[in-house]
């Protein structure tokens, strides 16, 4: 008998369409291809053809479609009507909405724009936000840096003009080496995850530094289970080992970094400890040919590592003899750091062997030939096949301003940086900080400020200072107590707003940053500051106005509430002005659109900005007529310009004889030309530019062509920071800016221009017996902030957060798998449920971060395990230090640019009954959006 198999259609069409844009489930950037059936989303896979990620999608990614169909959504505009925290609002249209926002800050800005505090979170539109904020004259502007790994980028910028993740990445072709310091699975999970696949499938080896062994970490070759804060203490006994085996790269260190500049060496100078310069301020290096001075970037001079240059009785150094008397210290010996850091000196010793016997003896030549910035040709490129890579576990320290600098100090001694299998720079990168803008903060009723809010101090005059020395902005960034805070102090805001500390604020600006749940320390601190009222009654903080897509904790807490669209509802702009989505040998923009339109009253935030930035009457957002400059965010990205002919993106602008890339003027049909492109740009930076960019002829003229700066800028590699010098020698007493005494000694050994390691500030706040065991958050791969936590796919993979516990730890305290346990800080304490989880350095606990969700928010159930079993780290840390008998308490950043020091937390723990649910229980917020649906589904 015979039996036939019924027809089937084994691959039916996934879609009717294909609209392709760029992915925003995390900051990866990836392009996706989105299948549209009957104008609806059908499905979401990886484009590939885009550079980011090559097809490859991850899934946070692939259930973007939930994200875009949450029940979470915001619906139309809200106005408050119940108490701040109730979450009673009713909706208004957007005209109200508009109009009273408008009202809000129109007699601010004429009186006292100051009084506008206005931050943003991880929005990915900063070019515009930033600007927005310039033109209506407030000081008071941020993102979401200052809170996440300023320390990196800061330390990266003043190094060597990049740093990791968007500045810069491995050379994934000939790395033989990858080392990784403090990364988890949330930041460029594609590329790391395909770089990762791709040198492990040639037999390179990947070594990893992290207390917590999960994603990249668990398929290194090697895992070092460091202790918290102490990775600076690691990388320089690396150093240590290195010098005192002469294995790092004189002859590279000799032509491309500071290492042969002299330094002042006259201990009665008030210039000691700066450069030696010529007459027109070029820093000084001894000619190895004539034995005397030259100007560090002189045709043919050839710097002297060893030669220094005595003068009227005064002998000046060079750097690189600072160096080796710093580092060969024994005190930087292997032996002497091994106990702090968890680390065996005999694995420190192994570990400084390999780096060194991988970038010496698997070295090799690649023939290309270029021509540096003093004129020489060189036929090849040296390879140096070892690279790096390190995100927020070394930067979220108050250390971690020196420690991301001693990593970079590491690279740079190996001579690994911008050659073949090292670290490479992206496109508009390397900018050191001297091609970046200082920041501005002096403010006048209607006028813009002159320049942008951050940017890059080169000494004391460029602090945020008013005319009595007190601080300018409202987060303090950039003063005394934190002079290099980049990316300024987003987590400092609303506690010193309620502090009336500098001064008062009257309305409190914020989009997409839940600073009322997971994005502040101290949680419960910052509710209560929110709602806070006076002896008159009225709020502390007087207004609140919110914008985000769904309704998160912090809707709850605002007087007004703007609805975002969802990525796919929208037009974004991931601009080379902002944060590009560029390769090492390619620089590259992109765009997202509105894929479909949206079914609710909402509206993308950026055009919103542009609407009230027309009815402020902000220069540059309205015309000569006070009419609207910009009909929407697309009309805005496709006309503004930033300085003539460079627009927020570089593809397909308006040459002279026709399309052209990098400068020109606007094109009507720019964004028409990205959509056919799917949804992005891409310059191949030309052959011969490729490596050696900081002091390469070819990119440098290629990086003006592009737009990037307007005119070639070599530099050298900065192991000596000499920016951090001169708040030393204003610490010391010169200088007519001077900072408080109570700071004068944290600014000498904190700011020291050579990398250096100080323990966690929380060591001396927090004493180590009372409170022993480390305490860290990690994102994990399936989620991003605290979107993916209303997802209702990503949720099945992460609806709870243990707190995970070495077998030993857990041992000691009497605790077994499925228990709760106390965990106390100096600041709080929190009763959670525990794991085990054996590859963990044994002093140190962990859990997810932003799983725990607050009832009512998110339009979760509001027994969802993410509110009952769920919890943050968060109401354990304190965004001020204890007070330690001196009257003051410091802020729990990095002393040098601000960075929140999260990962500094101490606890104690104790074995716990089991509550009904995880400790502490918060009110439920009444929801602003319909409860959620039994069963989330739908069929297209």
């Amino acid at each position: 008998m015979t039996h036939r198999q019924p027809p089937l259609d084994l691959s039916p069409p996934v879609s009717d369409e294909v609209r392709k844009t760029t992915c925003y489930m995390c900051a990866c950037r990836c392009g996706i291809d989105v299948h549209m059936k009957e104008g609806r989303v059908a499905y979401i896979e990886g484009n590939r053809d885009h550079p980011v990620n090559r097809g490859v999608l991850c899934a946070k990614g692939s259930a973007g479609i939930m994200q875009h169909n949450a029940p979470s959504r915001l619906r139309a505009p809200l106005r408050r009507v119940g108490p701040r925290g109730s979450g009673e609002f009713e909706e208004i249209t957007w005209e109200e909405a508009l109009e009273t926002a408008a009202g809000w800050m129109k007699p601010l800005r004429e009186t006292a724009p100051e009084k506008l505090a206005f931050f943003t979170g991880r929005d990915q539109s900063q070019s515009l936000t930033s600007f927005w904020a310039q033109q209506f004259g407030t000081p008071n502007y941020a993102a979401h840096g200052g809170f996440c790994s300023v320390n990196m980028a800061a330390a990266g910028i003043y190094t060597m003009g990049g740093a990791f993740w968007e500045f810069g990445q491995p050379d994934w072709t000939h790395t033989k080496l990858f080392m990784i310091f403090g990364v988890a699975e949330d930041h460029d999970s594609n590329p790391i995850k395909m770089g990762i696949g791709e040198i492990k499938a040639r037999g390179a080896r990947v070594i990893g530094v992290n207390p917590i062994r999960t994603g990249y970490n668990a398929v290194a070759d090697d895992w070092v289970g460091i202790t918290p804060g102490t990775d600076g203490l690691f990388i320089l006994a690396l150093v240590h080992e290195l010098l005192r085996a002469g294995r790092i790269d004189l002859d590279y260190l000799a032509r491309w970094t500071n290492a042969p500049v002299l330094v002042n060496g006259d201990a009665a100078s008030p210039e000691h400890g700066l450069f030696l310069r010529d007459d027109e301020g070029r820093p000084l290096v001894i000619d190895r040919r004539t034995g005397k001075p030259a100007a560090f970037d002189a045709p043919g001079v050839r710097p002297d590592l060893a030669a220094s240059w005595r003068k009227a009785g005064v002998t000046h150094r060079p750097v690189m003899h600072l160096i080796a008397e710093r580092y060969l210290d024994p005190a930087h010996a292997p032996e002497a750091v091994a106990g702090r850091c968890g680390v065996p000196a005999e694995r420190i010793r192994a570990i400084a062997a390999e780096l060194a016997r991988v970038a010496f003896e698997e070295s090799f030549e690649v023939a290309q030939e270029w021509t540096d910035f003093r004129g020489e040709t060189h036929e090849t490129v040296t390879a140096r096949p070892v690279s790096f890579h390190a995100m927020r576990g070394i930067s979220a320290h108050s250390n971690g301003f020196q420690t991301a600098r001693a990593l970079h100090m590491l690279q740079i001694l190996l001579g690994t940086v911008e050659r073949p299998g090292g670290f490479r720079f992206k496109p508009p990168y390397p900018k050191p900080p001297e091609a970046h803008p200082r920041p501005h903060a002096r403010c006048a009723p209607e006028t813009p400020l002159a320049g942008p809010h951050l940017g890059f101090p080169l000494g004391p005059e460029d602090l945020c200072l008013d005319e009595a020395g007190d601080p300018a902005r409202i987060d303090k960034a950039f003063t005394w107590e934190n002079p290099l805070s980049a990316h300024g102090m987003m987590h400092m805001v609303i506690s010193n707003a309620h502090a009336g500390d500098p001064y008062r604020i009257d309305t409190l600006f914020l989009y997409m940053a839940n600073m009322a749940w997971n994005s502040s320390m101290n949680t419960r601190g910052v509710v209560e500051m929110l709602t806070d009222t006076d002896e008159a009654g009225d709020y502390v903080i007087p207004r609140i106005i919110y914008s985000d897509a769904y309704a998160s904790e912090m809707v709850a807490y605002a007087d007004l509430v703007l609805p975002d669209t969802t990525y796919l509802e929208r037009h974004d702009c991931i601009s080379l002005l902002d944060r590009p989505i560029s390769e090492a040998d390619a620089a590259a923009d992109a765009i997202r659109w509105p894929v479909v339109t949206p079914d609710r009253d909402v509206r993308g935030f950026q055009s919103v900005l542009l609407d009230l930035g027309a009815r402020l009457g902000l220069p540059g957002f309205v015309t000569d007529d006070g009419a609207p400059k910009y009909a929407d965010y697309a009309d805005y990205i496709v006309n503004h310009e930033r300085r003539p002919g460079v627009g927020p993106l570089a593809g397909w602008r308006t040459g002279e004889h026709g399309l052209a890339h990098g400068r020109g003027a606007a094109n009507a049909a720019q964004l028409e030309s990205y959509i056919a492109n799917g949804g992005f740009f891409l310059a191949e930076v030309p052959e011969g530019a490729r490596y050696m960019k900081p002091w390469n002829r070819a990119y440098q003229d290629w990086a003006v062509s592009m737009g990037f700066y307007d005119a070639p800028q070599p530099y050298l590699f900065q192991l000596y920071a000499e920016p951090l010098r001169r708040f030393q020698l204003a610490a010391e007493g010169h200088g007519d800016r001077q900072p408080p005494e109570h700071l004068r000694e944290r600014i000498k050994a904190t700011l020291d221009p050579l990398p250096a390691w100080y323990p966690p500030f929380s060591d001396g706040h927090a004493d180590p017996a009372e409170y022993p065991v480390h305490a860290l958050t990690q994102r994990p791969m399936a989620m991003y902030h605290s979107w993916g936590s209303q997802n209702a796919w990503l949720r099945q993979i992460h609806g709870v957060n243990p707190l995970y516990m070495h077998p030993d730890l857990m041992r000691r305290h009497g605790l077994e798998e499925g228990d709760w346990a106390r965990l106390a800080s100096p600041h709080g304490e929190i009763t959670v449920p525990v794991a085990a989880m054996a590859a963990l350095n044994p002093d140190t606990v962990w859990t997810w971060n932003a799983i725990g969700k607050r009832k009512g928010a998110w339009a979760l159930d509001r027994d969802a395990p993410e509110a009952t079993k769920g919890f943050l780290l968060n109401h354990l840390i304190h965004e001020l230090l204890p007070e330690r008998g001196d009257g003051l308490r410091w802020s729990n950043s990095d002393p040098v640019t601000g960075q929140a020091a999260w990962f500094d937390l101490r606890v104690r723990i104790e074995k716990s009954k089991p509550p009904e649910e995880a400790l502490p229980v918060f009110d439920a917020l009444a929801s602003p959006v319909p409860a959620p649906p039994a069963e989330l589904k739908w069929k297209i």
